[in-house]
């Protein structure tokens, strides 16, 4: 057909036998490069979720046992890049992001109720959407309060817990969190505007760099891809509804604390600690509530797979055959 609409029947013919040529040297030479297919294995989906399109990483064999990695703030399934292929070699991983996240939708604060018990409820129409029946789950930051709620909802699905920075205890919030407690008892534009400052690049950078062993190899594409977002009209004011329904988490921690204890879903606790956001004094007090628990605090900063990304797969993957199923 091609042929006909161009014109150009020999040159095609000849296309095709250098194509044909090239492809039985290739077949024949073992070190040839490979097809370029998708990058390691990840996929990159979107479905639509109570009008909300929800976009999403995907790697692995979905018949396998699934891994369900839940980002913090300010960042999205990026955060997990490198993490997803070496998963998906053994698991299947699922990674969304969050409505006003990552390349998933943003509608305003009019249009959509931008608080933890709505994320819980998105993600875990995502899981439900995409077949998954039980779970192991990667909490880190604002994945903590959503994934425990997933946990509280259907505490029988989860088959454990990678916690990263997540907090579920009130000696994780040190005087960092002094200027949100303000905004929670007194949810003024005053003091909403004093929290603007955490949505800067300048705030940016220091999450990804304060507390690392080596600020030069952490890669500064975070900063723009995190940036970006954050910088998007209404975007702030997302962030603004977050920060203030946080509140609602800490009133929940003992709840969580008590399915701890009740189910004891076994725990792989990887943490950061030298984070000034979740310091190390909120990943202690997991030791009194789980009794199966591997606990290692890494001498790095909030966003510990940039550092640690090695460590924490191959623990990962120790720990998910152990429990995952």
């Amino acid at each position: 057909m091609l042929d006909r609409v161009y014109g150009f029947a020999s040159a095609t013919a000849l296309t095709l036998a250098l194509t044909l040529g090239l492809a039985a040297a290739a077949a024949a030479d073992d070190s040839a490069a490979p097809a370029i297919g998708p990058a390691d294995g990840v996929h990159f989906g979107k479905v639509v979720i109570d009008e909300v399109e929800i976009a999403y990483r995907e790697a692995g064999d979905p018949s396998r046992p699934t891994v369900l990695l839940l980002h913090g703030f300010p960042t999205s399934s990026h955060m997990f890049r490198d993490l997803i292929p070496i998963l998906g070699e053994r698991y299947h991983v699922l990674a969304p992001d969050y409505p006003g996240f990552g390349a998933s939708a943003m509608p305003s604060v009019e249009d959509f109720d931008y608080s933890f018990d709505r994320l819980a409820e998105v993600m875990s129409a995502f899981i439900d959407r995409k077949g998954v029946g039980r779970y192991a789950v990667y909490l880190m930051d604002y994945g903590a309060p959503v994934g425990y709620r997933m946990f509280a909802a259907e505490p029988g699905r989860v088959t454990g817990f990678i916690i990263q920075n997540g907090n579920a205890y009130e000696e994780g919030l040190p005087e960092f969190w002094d200027p949100i407690r303000a905004y929670w008892a007194d949810r003024s534009a005053e003091n909403g505007d004093a929290l603007r400052g955490f949505l800067t690049l300048e705030a940016t950078q220091w999450q990804f760099l304060h507390g690392t062993q080596n600020p030069a190899q952490i890669s500064p594409d975070n900063f723009w891809h995190v940036q970006y977002l954050l910088d998007r009209p209404g975007n702030q004011e997302i962030q603004l509804a977050l920060f203030y329904d946080y509140r609602t988490n800490v009133a929940l921690y003992p709840q969580w604390q008590a399915l701890f204890r009740q189910h004891q879903p076994p725990a792989l606790l990887v943490w950061g600690r030298n984070d000034e956001i979740f310091p190390e004094a909120g990943a202690h007090p997991y030791k009194r509530d789980l009794k199966d628990i591997e606990f290692h605090l890494l001498d790095t900063g909030h966003f510990a797979l940039e550092e640690y990304g090695a460590f924490i797969a191959e623990r990962m993957l120790a720990f998910l055959d152990r429990v995952a199923g």
